[in-house]
């Protein structure tokens, strides 16, 4: 992984530990798509939890790993506007649930008892981690004096 720019008041791993959405751009038969999904930064790789069933992104990892990710964090009050994108190959691989269960805890807490009941049954029947492995970072700082009152 080559880090080309970061230009933020952190390093890009810090960046990427934080609960943020990223976002999954890839090519379709029919148009590139984007899908908003919540992550996890490990091992110098993105792991993204994917519903087999569902008609959407692991369909199209299979057909195109190429991909581009990006991961933003803005705040219009403070005018934080803070942003890493990535490119690189992205692929299918088997439910870890120990894996799925990092991301998951990241966004919904270490008590799995207080989840939301359609993340407690998370299974490898059904369900697979798409594994992202960037090629090339960079982080930006696009930050602004915010002008936005509570």
């Amino acid at each position: 992984m080559e880090i080309v720019e970061n230009t933020l008041s952190v390093p890009v791993d810090d960046f990427l530990d934080r609960p943020l959405f990223c976002f999954l751009a890839q090519s379709s038969g029919s148009g590139p798509r984007v899908s908003p999904l919540w992550f996890l930064w490990e091992d110098g790789r993105v792991w993204l939890v994917a519903q087999e069933d569902a008609r959407s992104y692991p369909d199209r990892v299979r057909q195109f790993p190429e991909s581009a990710l990006a991961v933003v964090d803005f705040d219009p009050r403070s005018g934080r506007v803070e942003h890493v994108g990535m490119r690189g190959h992205a692929s299918l691989e088997p439910y870890d649930p120990e894996r799925a269960d990092r991301l998951l805890s990241s966004y919904l807490g270490p008590d799995r008892s207080e989840w939301d009941e359609r993340f407690r049954g998370l299974a490898a029947d059904g369900y697979s981690l798409v594994r992202f492995d960037p090629e090339t970072v960079v982080g930006r700082d696009q930050s602004y004096e915010g002008s936005l009152s509570e």
